[in-house]
């Protein structure tokens, strides 16, 4: 019996003189991705859990690691919950760049990120 592995994509771009970069790694029942600036780093680090589908409600979130970019992290976590209907964890480092000048970089990211995966074919290991 073949068990699915975890997906990994990588994605960037340059912007403002600056590399703004993605890993993004889902598993069955969850993703998560890495945002940073310049070069792939754990950041400030958010979950969100989506509610169920026979449930009302907004996604929840939490922040789990750092205060830096606590805004970013969380409204990034909380989207990609609810676009992928899975638990959620996303972390935003940033080193020069402002959280309001990066979010629109890292959105775009990000629908690139969840785009390119629904794309691509499962591969047999």
């Amino acid at each position: 019996m073949q068990v699915e592995r975890a997906k990994v994509v990588k994605e960037e771009v340059f912007e403002q003189d600056t590399r703004f970069l993605a890993v993004y790694v889902e598993a069955k029942n969850s993703c998560m991705i890495m945002l940073s600036e310049k070069e792939d780093k754990l950041g400030t680090l958010a979950i969100a859990v989506p509610k169920p589908k026979d449930l009302m409600g907004s996604v929840t979130s939490s922040v789990l690691l750092g205060d830096k970019n606590v805004i970013s992290a969380r409204m990034f976590a909380e989207y990609v919950a609810s676009k992928k209907g899975k638990i959620a964890m996303v972390s935003v480092y940033l080193d020069t760049v402002t959280e309001l000048q990066a979010q629109s970089f890292f959105m775009h990211l990000i629908d690139k990120l969840i785009k390119s995966e629904s794309q691509k074919e499962p591969t047999a290991i």
